[in-house]
């Protein structure tokens, strides 16, 4: 097997890292300390057209591979995942069902404005008493003529307080669970549709997150996005396995920042005579870091690529994902570890790195409910 990017992905990787590293890195610190939405990065970074990434070139997207989204999503992360986490909104969650389903008209005031950056979006999924749940949603669309009534408070948006679209949702007729689940489409302006708290986040900061309050939000029959009534968990299930691959490709884009991190203070930090990256628990440290961020990319392309091929990839996403992100919480761990009582000190990354990657464990699915999901799928295939 040839497990090798392609010329055109290595040259890719190479144009996006350097980029990352002019534009991102050196702002991330002052993204995380003043936890505001970077506007000025946003609007130079979205001129570089990454936000078309997975749509075609006739939109004016890039038409990206899954194996080469994931060296974004990797090294966007890398960078800075507060800003990153506002950046692939717009690219994947918050836009799919738009492009999939909008009218063109819905596709000209939102798809193609969030695909140049002039607009920013979001999904809106979240309740208090729903997340990995989804069918204890609450938010409920109702048919009124030719409008649809949304009524409804979601949290934990990303990019939610700020964003000038939402693709919500909503289920109209609890009594069917997830059956009953569709989506919707809420654009800013829109009277009713607000925002609410917003978060004050131990890590990820700079992505706005927060609440979105729908207070008999109206909207017309055609913001239904979906080919069919009450199709929405089907629809869902699209992206899903993108969006668990996703998460933990920018897990190792964490996790990379830290462990170079801790490789230039393990070289130059000078105990009992010698850096300390001479001493074999040192050294121990670095190989079962290296291992264990050299297997997650493996299940995280491995994943990818079979989602490119249109192969079943649905467990296969759902272990990247985990292995990725606990893979990552290990390594900025054991960076805090390498770098002592400096790592307890704000001026320095790796507490920034240990805060972000504590996120990367709920997105996608919770790691005791994918476990559950994996072992029934499995137990199914015996």
């Amino acid at each position: 097997m040839n497990f090798a990017f392609t010329e055109e992905q290595e040259f890719f990787k190479k144009i996006i890292t350097d980029t990352v590293d002019k534009m991102v890195v050196p702002r991330a610190r002052e993204i995380d300390e003043k936890d505001e939405f970077p506007w000025e990065l946003w609007k130079d970074f979205t001129k570089l057209g990454y936000l078309g990434l997975r749509y075609p070139e006739e939109i004016g997207g890039m038409n990206a591979d899954p194996v080469t989204a994931m060296i974004f999503y990797e090294q966007i992360a890398r960078g800075s995942v507060g800003f990153a986490q506002s950046v692939i909104m717009n690219i994947l969650m918050g836009t799919y069902f738009v492009y999939r389903f909008g009218s063109e008209a819905i596709k000209e005031r939102c798809l193609y404005p969030a695909m140049s950056g002039e607009k920013v979006t979001t999904m809106c999924f979240t309740e208090d008493q729903s997340g990995s749940d989804l069918a204890a949603t609450r938010t409920t669309a109702k048919k009124d003529g030719s409008e649809w009534v949304i009524n409804g408070t979601k949290m934990w948006i990303t990019n939610g307080p700020i964003a000038d679209f939402a693709t919500v949702l909503a289920t109209t007729d609890p009594s069917l669970g997830a059956k009953g689940l569709n989506f919707f489409l809420v654009e800013k302006g829109t009277p009713g549709f607000s925002p609410g708290q917003v978060l004050d986040k131990l890590g990820c900061r700079g992505t706005i997150t927060g609440e979105l309050v729908f207070d008999d939000v109206r909207i017309p029959e055609e913001n239904l996005l979906g080919a069919e009534l009450n199709k929405g968990i089907e629809y869902l299930g699209e992206i899903l396995d993108e969006v668990r691959v996703m998460t933990g490709a920018m897990a190792m884009g964490i996790a990379q920042a830290a462990y170079d991190e801790g490789l230039v203070y393990a070289r130059k930090r000078i105990a009992f005579g010698k850096p300390i990256g001479n001493y074999q628990l040192i050294r121990a440290k670095f190989a079962d870091m290296a291992t264990e961020m050299e297997a997650s990319r493996l299940l995280i392309y491995s994943a990818a690529w079979k989602m490119k091929e249109k192969l079943p990839s649905r467990i296969e996403a759902a272990m990247a994902k985990m292995f990725a992100t606990e893979t990552c919480c290990k390594v900025v761990d054991e960076v805090t570890r390498i770098w002592g009582a400096n790592a307890f000190a704000n001026e320095y990354n790796p507490q920034r790195h240990f805060r972000d990657a504590r996120f990367l464990l709920y997105g996608g699915g919770t790691h005791e409910i994918l476990k559950d999901f994996m072992g029934r799928l499995l137990i199914g295939k015996a």
